[in-house]
């Protein structure tokens, strides 16, 4: 029975509610690379979508600080503070990741 209720209540939410309605206001330079929802759109850019929130907090933290010399992600972030990248982290965290594409 209690499996029941909590299955019920998964199906009971409606899509989208676990994505924020809108994209953080810091999001353009990040999009140009990585895509809005977080698919890239360059060859070696990872996608973000779907990653772990305290994975991209503290990567982003990094590369804002210099813990990680990639000096593009570091003049992209420098300016921003924490609420700026908490929201950056927790806007692709929530977005759905595409399926892997099979190269032939």
């Amino acid at each position: 029975m209690r499996i029941f209720l909590i299955a019920a209540l998964c199906l009971a939410v409606p899509p989208g509610f676990a994505q924020t309605s809108s994209p953080p206001s810091r999001l353009g330079l990040c999009a140009a690379c990585h895509g809005e929802t977080g698919q890239a759109h360059m060859p070696g850019v990872p996608n973000l979508a779907g990653q772990r929130l305290d994975y991209l907090r503290d990567a982003l933290q990094q590369y804002r600080d210099g813990r990680r010399n990639v000096p593009v992600m570091r003049a992209a972030i420098g300016p921003l503070n924490d609420a700026e990248l908490d929201a950056l982290a927790r806007w692709y965290s929530v977005q759905v990741a595409a399926p892997p594409q099979v190269r032939s």
